[in-house]
This record gives C-alpha cells, structure tokens and sequence, in this order.
C-alpha cells in the first residue's frame, strides 16, 4: 500500500457523496421509528390513571350525571396528547444521541481524509480501516496490510479471517457491515448501504444506546408497587365504608376511585424517563455522549477520575520540537528549514514508521515536520510500497513498517517507539543505553514526549515474523510538544472542591508525565509508578500504592486494568477514559467508562458508558457537575410528589371518614396532574444548581434516592398540607355551602401545590434564594394554573362540573394565604432539621 496509491484515490467529492446520500437514504438498518408514536400511544392507553378515568366517566354515565361524564370525557384527550408529548420528548433526545454515538468512519472526500458519522457513508466512498473500527458498510478491499477481520456477527465463527486484495476468491476480498477489524489496516471502496448491505438483508439491528434498567428504576419500582398497593387497598376501604355509612356503591366506586387517583404514582415512572433522557442530551451538549444510562446516575458518585494525558489534559495538537541524533540537538522553530543529511535521514525514517494517511496527531506532526524539514525523503517513500507492518504490542512499545523500493527485492525497514524498546531492538551496549536515558530525561523533563527512531536493510525473503530478528541501526531521537490545555488547572481545582481525585495513567516516558502533571497541578507529591513497577506489585501492595500516587507512566493496557481493579477495590467510584483496542477491558471493568471520541476506536466507544466528544479533561469535569445536577432534580422532583400526594389521598380519604360531604372528584384530580405533571417534567427538570454543587463530596453509591431523610421530609411536607386543608375545609363547611366549601378547600390544593414545587426545588437554599434563581417554567404553570383556578371557581358554567360554588373574596384570599402559610411552616420545619442533623 503505498502514498501515491491513495493519492490517486481522491474519493468521492462532497457533491457526489450528497446526491448518493439522497438517491440510496442514510447507511443505518431500519429501526422502528414510524411505530414509536402508535407504542407510546398505546402505552398511554394502558396506563392505571387513563384506565380509572375511563371506569369514573363510565360511574358518571350510571349516574345520570352526562355533563360530567363529557368533561371527564374531553380531560382524557388532553390526558393523552401530555403524556404521549413527554413521551416523544425523551425519545426524541435519545434519536439524537444514537445518531451522535453511532460508529464513525474514516473516509477520503474531495482528496480529504475525514472522519464522518457511519450513516453518512454512501456507495462509492473510499474508507480508510484499523484496528479497531467497526466496518462501516459493505465493501472491496482496493488496499490491505494484515489485515484480519473478525466476522462472528454474521457467521458465527470466533477465528478472524485474513483479508488479502490478491486473494483468488473473491470473499477474501469483501468486507461487511458490522464487523470488526481486529489487526492490520487497509482501503475499501464501499459497494451497498444500510438495508442493501449483507447485514441488512440478515436483519440485526445492533444498539448503540442501551435501554437498561438502572438501579434508580429499580428502586423506583419497588417504591411504585408499594403506593400501588396501598391505593388498591385504600380504594376498595372507601368504597365498602361509603357503601355501608351512606348508601349507594356507584358513588361509593366513584369515591374510591378518586382516592385511587390521588395516591397513583403513575408520575414517578415519567420523571425518570424524561430525566434521564433530557439528562443524556444536556450532557451531549456539554461534549458527552451517553451510552448506557447508569452512567450518568455514577457521574454524581465519582470519586476517582484516571485519565490519559494526551488529548485530555493536553490540546493533543502536537508538533515536532526537537531533533537529536547522538551528536547534536537541533530545535525547529520557523515552518520550514534545511537541515543537513543526517537529520533528514532520522526524520524520514521516522516518517516510514507512520501509518500513510494518519489520524494520529503525533504521527500527522511527523508527516510535517517531514514536508517541512526533509521533503526529498518524504517523496523518496512516496514512490516505495508498505509491505508489512508489526504493530506496537505490550511486550514492545515501537512500530515498525516495511517497505519495497521499485522493482529491488531489497526493504527498508523503519520503526519508531519508546526509547528503550528501540534501544534494545538495536542493542546498544549499556554505556550507550545509559548515555541514550540521560538524554532522553533531559528532554522530557520539558514534558515533551521523546520517540527514538531506527533503520534497518533487509531482503524481501528474509522478512522475518518479529522485529526483534532484524539487526538495527539507532538514527536517533525525535520529540514532539503538546500544550497544556489552559482549562485544565481550573478543572482540577474544581476536581479538588468536589471531593474527587485526579489520577493520570499514560504510555509516555516519566519525566514527560511528571513535567505535565506539575503544569497542570496535579498532585504529584506521593512520587510516580511505571507500568513495570506495577507488574512486579501483588495486588494487596497494588492497592496500597493506588490508594496514595496520582501519576502513572510507561503503563501499558493490562497494568491499567490492574490499576481500576485496585482502585474499585479501594471502594473508590472511577470514571477512566481510554481510546485503543486493549483499553476496552479497563473501560468495561471501570464504574464509568469514557471512550475519546475524537482518536477513539469504535471498540473502545462500545466498551464505555460515555463518550467524550472533544478528548478534553474540561468536557469530563462538567459532565461529573451535570450528573450531580440530574441525580439533585430527581431527588427533588421524588420529594415533592410524595408530598403533594399526601393532602391528594388526605382529601379524598377525611372525608368520609368524618362524614363530611366529598371534597374531591375525578376532574378535581384530573385538574391537579395538569399541574403535577408539568412540574415534574419541566420546573424540577430545568432546574439549574449552582456552583456549591461542586463544593461538595461525592454521593455514596449505596444512599438509596428514598432515603429515610427523603422520606421523613417529604412526609413533613405533605402532612403539614394535609391538616391545613382538612382544616380549611372543616371551617368552610360550617360556615358556607357544601360548593363554597369544597371551592376554598380546592384552592388551598393548588395553592399549596405551587407552594410544595417551591419549597422541594431545593433542599439547603432558603426560600427567598430559590426564588430568585432563574425557573422560567415555574412562573409559567404557576400564572395558568392561577388563572385556570379563578375560571373554574368564578365562571358559572366551569363552576357547576367542578360542583362549586364562588366564595366571598375575603374567604378566597384566606384560603390562599392558608395554603402558602403550610408551604411556609413545612420548610422552616425542614430547615431546621437539616441544621440539626448538619451539626457535629
């Protein structure tokens, strides 16, 4: 595979690649989108609340009452068109993300190497394959180095299968949709798409975004079939206590069911649905891709974040710095320059040692400083082909490529690596080995990141299976700069105040990772491990070791895993990014693992929980703020539903129990969800935290979201409202009609409801605090909810299906105040418990 072939093959232009994509549609396997509105649909349809709705207009009908029964009737669609809207909404987000967390391809446009998302791949398109990528589509090899694919996906067989373009049949030559390359590299020209690909005519949909249950579901469930429980058993109470004391089992089913309906928690499901969803899209726009949602319940509990140094703490926007060939150092500082044959001699057999048309940042800065500095060498190998290539292995950190000059049976044979892998490769004798370290300290102590190059001749016959056989010539040492990111002492700072610790692990060489850690302000001060200490520790001395050093170097792919297991062992939360194929392991043994998105492998994005789009420390560190900020609404969006349920259930249930005439009816409820529900799903949603979210300590894993402390507020918050409204309602009916009184004791529901979402949109800050911090959604539902209260109290018409009747103005004014002042009681109660439980 040489340059001058892939140069030939500009690819398809952007124009092409556009009508293509409109004539054959986007290259991904039909999923069941057109059906995803009739499903939730008739999920809708079978929800408990729609079914009792259904059963009360069918009691009203009994009843003779068919006013009644039409309202409850025309409640039931806009019961509907609410929950199929949020619905949709959360699906929406997720279509997104699985278009953004799709695998991405490598493809050559308008004599461009791009990276684009695999839909957008189209018939004709050169794509460029590693190790790692998943095949985009179907295709014919046109180049190929080793490689290897592995094919289970769609035969079954665990054994990669060798691809060769001068393979006799033809299979050898195709590669499909879906499969992995597992070693080696090559070029295909891509021949079908989506539903045309042999993928697509089997029929697997492969996701890329998990639907799994997490641990809030499954608490939440629980929480659910208990209240489920307890409103079954409650209504069938009411309707035998009805039946018995006042005659009349229609209405007494009425009464029960409205008793159903208030203690229902048919809301709790949605809240964590639509905040998990609108949780991973916000995430999306912070860089952050979510793979498998109980990644972003982890990101509130992590404690440890173990992350790479290239890319992520550094701009990964590297360029060569530095040449030094034994006997002079030479610094490149202007765009280009001459330089003597020597030095072009190192640089170009550095170039060799590159892949063709890199993604790599280090080896694209090779290619330049190539251009640049050495530009007869980079066209000399122009005109060579790469005949075979031995990948950098764990065993030895160096690559080296193979190349034929024209029609000589003779190669060149060039590698580039860690300088004491390359050093033995060329086995220096320990003076020189010593010399060669002392250099290399020297540069790296400046956080540059130091390659040693070498050269070797050898016949094409005598090519052997390791480098190791072939007898080296060392040329020299090449290191590369790659800036600090600017944000990233402020992000680790932030780390610190959170309570969470910053660990670096990476391949470099120790005085490269030490200089980088000291820049960036990591602490560095319990000294550094490399990978071969590692390996030489038991696991009992690993995790001791793990508990104390921040800064790992030369730590290869199993050492890292080690090291998570260590860690996790410690009874640490660790959220690791990584971005090779052998990272996946780590990735997947990790609480939250982080593929790169930019230079990460497709293997890798499957094996993590995120994916970070930009590679940058900053992009992590605000996802960790986002999950504690999503973890924070659920919580209080839980709290204050089991509050608002309370005076819901307490009157329905009251009462009856003290003989007093009925103060709520199915519509009574019905008008109360179109309330609850949108709190639930916009206000505690879109509740912003604000910066002392980070000021303190991770959430343990193992506190229950209703914890006994949840439990015991939310309980305070709605028996409080509960007693208000009983005796509201109590007073009214002795001084006006049943209608007035049962209109006063319904507007000191809503009031207290706007109140309650008040009071449980923040646990610590006082109410005066929650009230300046920007909600748009809260004013919103409050103004209508207010103004849809007036019209169903004051307007005869709306009045009489409520079966109310107006008040006198200054009762209604004190009903207000009676509700506000429950809200107002229950959370000086709550803030003063917490003042009691937060001292020493």
């Amino acid at each position: 595979m040489s340059s001058g072939n892939l140069a030939a093959r500009p690819g398809l232009t952007s124009a092409e690649a556009a009508t293509r994509l409109r004539a054959d549609g986007p290259n991904e396997l039909p999923a069941a989108r057109g059906h995803r509105l009739l499903d939730g649909l008739r999920r809708v349809l079978s929800e408990p609340m729609f079914l009792l709705l259904c059963v009360a207009v069918a009691l009203y009908v009994l009843l003779g009452e068919l006013r009644e029964a039409l309202v409850l009737a025309s409640s039931l669609i806009a019961v509907v068109v609410i929950s199929v809207s949020q619905e949709r909404r959360a699906e929406r987000a997720l279509e997104a993300l699985r278009d953004l967390s799709s695998p991405r391809a490598a493809v050559l446009r308008d004599g461009e190497l791009l990276r684009i998302a695999g839909r957008e791949v189209v018939r004709g398109d050169v794509v460029l394959l590693a190790e790692g990528d998943r095949v985009p589509a179907d295709g014919l090899l046109l180049e190929s180095i080793d490689l290897e694919v592995d094919e289970s996906l769609l035969t079954g067989e665990s054994l990669p299968v060798p691809k060769r373009i001068d393979a006799a049949a033809q299979a050898e030559r195709r590669v499909h949709s879906g499969t992995l390359i597992v070693r080696g590299h090559g070029t295909a020209e891509i021949a079908a798409t989506g539903v045309r690909t042999e993928l697509g005519r089997i029929g697997h949909a492969l996701a890329t975004l998990e639907p799994q249950k997490t641990p809030l579901f499954i608490e939440t469930r629980r929480m659910v079939i208990w209240l489920a429980v307890l409103g079954i058993g409650l209504c069938v109470a009411v309707v035998l206590l009805y039946a018995a004391s006042r005659g009349g089992w229609v209405e007494g089913a009425l009464a029960g069911i409205t008793l159903a309906m208030s203690i229902l928690p048919e809301e709790f499901a949605v809240v964590l649905t639509v905040f998990l969803a609108l949780g991973a899209w916000r995430l999306s726009r912070q860089g952050v891709l979510t793979r498998r949602m109980p990644a972003i319940e982890a990101l509130g509990s992590a404690t440890v974040l173990a992350v790479d140094k290239t890319g992520t703490l550094t701009e990964n926007r590297m360029a060569v710095s530095i040449l030094d060939d034994g006997t002079r150092q030479v610094v490149l500082n202007g765009p280009s320059g001459e330089l003597d044959a020597g030095l072009r001699r190192l640089l170009g057999a550095a170039l060799a040692a590159c892949e063709i048309e890199a993604f790599d940042p280090m080896e694209r800065a090779i290619a330049r400083a190539a251009r640049d500095y050495a530009a007869r060498e980079a066209l000399e190998l122009g005109d060579m082909k790469l005949v075979h290539e031995y990948e950098l292995t764990p065993e030895l950190l160096a690559v080296t490529h193979a190349w034929k000059t024209g029609a000589s049976d003779q190669l060149l044979v060039a590698t580039k690596g860690a300088p004491e892998a390359v050093a033995d490769l060329c086995r220096l004798d320990p003076v020189e080995l010593a010399r060669l370290l002392h250099r290399v300290e020297q540069i790296a102590r400046d956080g540059l990141r130091v390659l040693a190059i070498a050269r070797a001749e050898v016949h094409h016959a005598a090519l052997p299976s390791s480098p190791r056989e072939l007898t080296f010539d060392f040329l020299g040492l090449v290191a590369l700069r790659d800036p600090v990111r600017e944000t990233v002492p402020a992000a680790l700072s932030d780390c610190h105040r959170a309570g969470i610790r910053a660990v670096m692990i990476t391949g470099d060489h120790p005085g490269t990772a030490r200089a980088v850690a000291r820049a960036v302000g990591l602490d560095d001060s319990r000294g550094l491990l490399t990978g071969q200490e590692l390996a030489s520790m038991d696991e009992p001395t690993l995790r001791v070791h793990a508990a104390m050093v921040n800064v790992y170097a030369r730590v290869a792919p199993v050492e890292k895993l080690r090291l998570v297991r260590a860690l996790r062992a410690n009874g640490e939360v660790v959220a690791m990014t990584g971005d090779g194929v052998n990272d996946a392991p780590a990735l997947k043994a990790a609480d939250i693992g982080v593929a790169m998105g930019s230079r990460g492998t497709d293997v890798a994005r499957e094996a993590a929980s995120l994916v970070l789009v930009g590679d940058d420390f900053t992009g992590l560190v605000a996802a960790i703020r986002m999950g504690r900020r999503i973890y924070e609404n659920i919580r209080s969006a839980m709290s204050y539903l089991i509050a608002v349920h309370i005076p819901l259930a307490g009157a329905g249930l009251l009462p009856i129990l003290f003989g007093w005439p009925l103060l709520l009816f199915p519509l009574h409820v019905v008008f109360l969800e179109f309330v609850i529900d949108p709190a639930c799903s916009l206000v505690f949603e879109g509740e912003h935290r604000g910066p002392e979210i980070m000021h303190r300590p991770p959430r343990d894993p193992a506190e229950r979201l209703f914890s006994g402390t949840m439990l015991r507020d939310s309980l305070l918050l709605g028996i409080v409202s509960m007693a208000v409204v009983a005796l509201v309602y109590g007073i009214s009916l002795s001084m006006y009609s049943d209608g007035q009184a049962r209109a006063l004791g319904f507007i000191v529901l809503v009031i207290n409801n706007l109140a309650l979402i008040l009071v449980s949109r923040s646990r610590s800050d006082s109410l005066a605090k929650v009230l300046l911090r920007p909600n748009r959604a809260f004013w919103v539902i409050g103004v209508l909810a207010i103004a849809a209260l007036f019209i169903v109290v004051n307007m005869p018409s709306v009045a009489d299906a409520f079966r109310f009747e107006a008040p006198p103005a200054a009762a209604a004014v004190a009903a207000i105040l009676a509700g506000l002042a429950a809200a107002a009681i229950t959370g000086i109660l709550r803030a003063a418990l917490q003042s009691v439980r937060s001292r020493p």
